[in-house]
């Protein structure tokens, strides 16, 4: 949700062989992705948001963007966070995780009640992760992101599981619930609801209206990575005027 490959794949703005092979470390990806917008605009792509970012409000902040392709719960914990520079200094967290851990034990079929108990450790792990990335930092804001639905609450994806049946949709709706009961109950967490936000953008709408990049449902496109950022925006300008 937070990386530039597939925004900036589908704005065109990759070297050819990352076009070619969808991994970045293959070459040149335009920072167009959320959390890339969210510290500073691409001016010459989104013009009306000139001078609204973090770089603008905040002049010497800097990103250190950690965010992976694919990445689980698991991956934040050992490959991410021991990653992260704070040095005591204040430090916003943008928290986008969950949606491929809910995918991978969808994907392995799991009879009904394994499903549940698989979901219900999903979501501890992410209440244990959420108090790591709170002790990064004496002074650390984190917004917590619920998981998009590019189904639309159709329980399907195209070229997603697509031999499975419907996608267990209440999983979702269990896990983001939880999102939602740690932003609203720990001090410092800011709720982003991604998924309310995206909702009607996926595979019910029209394609030039969604924003999910069109050769996989799953990611955010160019507009999808605008959105997001436009959410963070919104819950930090609510925050500073609070």
């Amino acid at each position: 949700m937070s990386i530039d490959l597939y925004p900036a794949l589908d704005a065109g703005e990759v070297d050819v062989a990352v076009a070619l092979e969808r991994v970045a470390t293959a070459g040149r990806v335009a920072p167009l992705g959320a959390a890339s917008l969210l510290y500073k605009n691409a001016d010459e792509v989104w013009p009306d948001e000139v001078a609204d970012d973090l770089v603008t409000w905040w002049p010497g902040i800097t990103l250190q963007n950690l965010a992976s392709d694919g990445a689980t719960i698991g991956e934040v914990f050992g490959e991410q966070l021991p990653q992260v520079e704070t040095d005591g200094e204040p430090t916003l967290v943008t928290l986008t995780i969950g949606g491929n851990d809910l995918l991978s034990a969808f994907g392995n079929r799991p009879r009904a009640s394994l499903l549940a108990r698989i979901a219900e450790d999903v979501g501890e792990a992410y209440e244990l992760l959420l108090d790591a990335v709170r002790r990064l930092s004496p002074e650390c804001t984190v917004i917590a992101t619920t998981v998009f639905d590019p189904s639309d609450a159709t329980a399907k994806i195209p070229g997603v599981f697509d031999d499975a049946g419907a996608l267990p949709l209440h999983i979702l709706d269990e896990f983001n619930a939880r999102v939602k009961q740690l932003a609203s109950g720990t001090p410092n967490v800011l709720l982003a609801d991604a998924y309310a936000h995206f909702l009607g953008h996926g595979v019910t709408a029209p394609e030039a209206e969604r924003w999910y990049w069109k050769r996989s449902l799953i990611e955010p496109n160019a507009r999808g990575a605008s959105e997001l950022r436009l959410l963070w925006r919104s819950v930090l300008a609510s925050e500073r005027a609070g």
